[in-house]
């Protein structure tokens, strides 16, 4: 591409570049999202049913059309702390692989959490200290999400009580310890301390837990609070919006660079991650730019790839509302892999219509190969990647591979969304051998699937 730079490394913006106003996706779709359904009658929700879990701003922007939705001064105030992050070519990779592409990564590990997470946490824990609430529940699969919700608390003066999957909760111990560090409650689900996770635990005294028993859990005791109300990290449309600042500073970094992404690959568990780099993108793309975005997700959990487009809960205890998006079902037991983030039973409703629409693709990895590509980068870059970021690694360093076979110059972005200094646990795994890599039987989801409420739309 004429004009692009290469001298550089690293793209910055300083705090005066960065966005003051979050983007809203729904405003540019071609078809609406399809409303959530409540869980007793099968209608439409409205605010009343929404009110004993979010403050009303945050109801507000859920169903929003607005375009670009102002970011409060007291929020940016605290992005300040971390944000504008840089955006990398890597350089050394390109020169490792031998490939014309060229890659870039927008990386999210610079917050003081480690992840992209604090991007919504901190608006999150904002609209609901201005709503007169004092304690929030959450659940947390890896720990990035209940970390950077711990640290928005302490920020704004809220108590946190966070139920972490049972199975990231053992092998993840340190990311609990930083959460208690900020001043939050952290206990393994299925717990004790909830009628939903009682029921688990009967039925199952081994349960490792996953992000839908999790949701219950914490859902279950913020309804039976006043003073208490429930923060979710991703697949909300208010929580996606959050995360646009990433795809906007990237945006404005590559014009720096002088470079168009051809191909963007992001990972996908519940789609913040993905959405926060890939939604302004998809607007460029709305408009008539040809640019390829795939979400990568793992192949023990493959939402997008080999689940359905429906109706569904948003956690086991069906106690959420119907959210109509790509599901395994939420009754589907994901395997025990180490990207503990990407481990949930549905996708995102705007990111599943995305999917539905063509407006990007979906590609599901085993782990081995991700590590693989995880230490490539890491003994390349410097950065070691969180092992949920590792999946978009892998799937650009494929692509720059195919460039290096067709002799194609491209332009490659990826969202590095953290760091993986807190999985190094993970890491141990796969350099001793022990990480396998799991792929569920077609009888396994369909058991799954099931399940599904019998809901027509």
């Amino acid at each position: 591409m004429a004009g692009i730079d290469d001298q550089h490394t690293k793209y910055l913006l300083s705090e005066d570049e960065m966005p003051t106003a979050w983007y809203n996706l729904q405003a540019d779709l071609p078809t609406p999202p399809a409303p959530p359904l409540h869980p007793g009658t099968g209608q439409p929700i409205g605010p009343d049913d929404l009110a004993p879990l979010f403050p009303a701003a945050l109801i507000e922007q859920e169903v929003s059309t607005q375009r670009w939705i102002e970011i409060p001064e007291e929020v940016q105030a605290v992005y300040r702390l971390w944000r504008p992050t840089p955006l990398y070519r890597a350089r050394r990779l390109e020169q490792v692989l031998g490939t014309p592409a060229r890659i870039f990564y927008k990386y999210e590990g610079t917050s003081p959490a480690g992840s992209h997470k604090p991007n919504t946490a901190v608006a999150q824990a904002y609209y609901n200290k201005q709503a007169g609430i004092r304690r929030l529940t959450t659940e947390t699969g890896a720990g990035q999400w209940g970390s950077a919700l711990a640290m928005a608390c302490a920020f704004f003066g809220l108590e946190l009580k966070v139920y972490m999957v049972k199975v990231s909760y053992e092998q993840k111990p340190y990311r609990r310890v930083l959460m208690e560090t900020w001043g939050a409650t952290c206990v393994p689900s299925p717990s004790p301390e909830t009628e939903a996770g009682r029921r688990i635990l009967a039925a199952d005294p081994a349960s490792r837990g996953s992000l839908g028993i999790a949701i219950s859990e914490a859902v279950e005791e913020a309804v039976s609070r006043d003073d208490t109300h429930y923060a979710l990290g991703s697949v909300l449309n208010h929580v996606l919006l959050h995360q646009t600042v990433i795809g906007q500073e990237a945006q404005r970094q590559l014009a720096m660079a002088g470079a168009e992404p051809d191909v963007i690959f992001a990972c996908a568990g519940g789609g913040s991650n993905f959405a926060g780099l890939a939604f302004p993108f998809v607007r460029e793309k709305l408009q008539g730019k040809p640019i390829r975005i795939v979400a990568v997700e793992p192949a023990a959990c493959p939402t997008l790839t080999r689940g359905v487009y429906a109706y569904d809960f948003g956690d086991t205890g069906k106690m959420t509302p119907l959210l109509k998006m790509h599901t395994l079902g939420h009754d589907f037991m994901p395997a025990a892999i180490h990207a503990g983030g990407l481990r949930y039973h549905g996708m995102a409703p705007l990111v599943s219509l995305l999917y539905e629409q063509g407006l990007i693709e979906a590609v599901a990895l085993p782990q081995t190969q991700v590590f693989e590509a995880a230490v490539q980068f890491a003994r390349a870059e410097g950065i070691v990647p969180a092992p949920e970021s590792a999946h978009a690694v892998r799937a650009a360093i494929d692509e720059a591979l195919r460039c290096k076979e067709r002799g194609e110059a491209k332009t490659i972005l990826l969202g590095l969304s953290g760091h993986g200094n807190f999985d190094l646990g993970a890491y141990q795994t796969y350099f001793a051998g022990q990480l396998v890599d799991y792929s569920h039987p077609r009888e396994e989801i369909e058991a799954a699937l099931a399940g599904l409420p019998r809901v027509q739309g």
